[in-house]
């Protein structure tokens, strides 16, 4: 631990205890007091084999406990007097301190094992008695939401992130890389999709008024038990992200349980993609509609296949509308008016959209 935690920690023991407490090092000098102005002053009086003791005893004045801040240093507990109260507090700083250490290897261990997890780095075999050696209780739901910044992540962004999720036992914060940070949250069986949407969307306008910086959120699907699922979770997110860039360029939020068609068209094989283009648009008559008829088409699937609607929004008379519309059946032989080829033309606009991106052909 820290000197800064340990003098934290003495600080606020000060007014309980009503003593002189503090924290010395194997060399003797106080690295954590009660009284500020001692801190960095050694003891030139303290026994030699103070840290050879199994229990703590009295020297001159004081009572020792020693302790191992996690087998690094060897440091000891001193408190003024010698009396029964005296021995008592230094027997509960030493226990407060190591239980205080215990959480924090807990946690320390917990967040590095999740990362590894995530990134397939542990054998299947050893998942399931890792995590029950270090109390992740399968049986609790959990989620991943990945953060994607526009930039590096700088430490005060991800300090930031962190200190938003103040559980530390039970919500995780991890930087997977320069520009990923990963969230695996614990989550109660009534929290649903839109609740974990609203937490991402305030994450984003957190991070952007704070920090003025773009980014993106992927939220996986929750997974009920076991701790194996967050993997799977993981990369849902990270596909929420590429197929938000494809599909939902204005969208800031992705859940993967909210993909729709888009994921579907994602999933399936490039050359069964150019087929069905083909099939529905032979001559390539779809590159004879103009921008102007792609932004109306747009439009009046946004307004559900109201015509009506559709021109008072594009403040356009209706019969010019029903003009438009005709002029796209002419080129493409689908009335988009009729709900059967209004799906086709949809769904093939989203396939046309996803091999622009030129993805990997298979």
């Amino acid at each position: 631990m820290s000197s800064k935690l340990f003098q934290s920690i003495i600080y606020q023991m000060k007014g309980i205890v009503g003593k002189t407490i503090g924290i010395i090092d194997n060399s003797f000098h106080i690295i954590a007091c009660s009284e500020l102005e001692k801190i960095g002053t050694k003891i030139s009086n303290a026994p030699k084999e103070l840290f050879n003791k199994e229990s703590c005893f009295t020297n001159e004045g004081r009572t020792y406990a020693h302790f191992d801040d996690n087998f690094v240093m060897r440091c000891a507990v001193f408190v003024e007097g010698v009396d029964l109260d005296s021995k008592r507090c230094a027997n509960l700083a030493v226990v407060a301190l190591n239980s205080i250490r215990k959480c924090q290897d807990e946690k320390y261990d917990c967040e590095s094992f999740i990362k590894n997890l995530l990134l397939d780095n542990i054998l299947p075999s050893k998942i399931d008695s890792k995590a029950i050696e270090l109390g992740l209780i399968s049986e609790i739901p959990r989620v991943c939401i990945l953060i994607r910044l526009s930039q590096k992540i700088s430490g005060e962004v991800y300090n930031f992130v962190r200190s938003l999720f103040p559980n530390k036992l039970k919500d995780f914060v991890i930087m997977l890389s320069g520009s990923d940070i990963v969230l695996v949250k614990e989550i109660s069986k009534i929290i649903g999709k839109k609740d974990l949407e609203k937490l991402a969307k305030s994450i984003v306008d957190t991070l952007t008024n704070e920090f003025c910086v773009d980014c993106l959120v992927g939220i996986g699907s929750s997974v009920k038990s076991g701790v194996r699922g967050l993997t799977r979770s993981f990369k849902e997110a990270k596909i929420s992200l590429e197929i938000g860039k494809v599909f939902y360029t204005e969208k800031t939020v992705m859940s993967y349980d909210n993909l729709g068609i888009a994921r579907l068209i994602y999933q399936l094989p490039t050359t069964s993609c150019e087929v069905f283009l083909y099939e529905i648009f032979k001559s390539s008559s779809i590159s004879f509609l103009d921008d102007e008829i792609l932004f109306t088409i747009q439009r009046f699937f946004e307004n559900n296949l109201n015509v009506s609607e559709t021109s008072r929004k594009l403040f356009i008379h209706r019969n010019t509308l029903v003009y438009r519309l005709e002029k796209i059946k002419k080129i493409t032989g689908l009335d988009i008016r009729e709900l059967e080829d209004a799906v086709v033309f949809k769904v093939a606009l989203m396939v046309k959209k996803y091999l622009s991106r030129n993805p990997v052909k298979y």
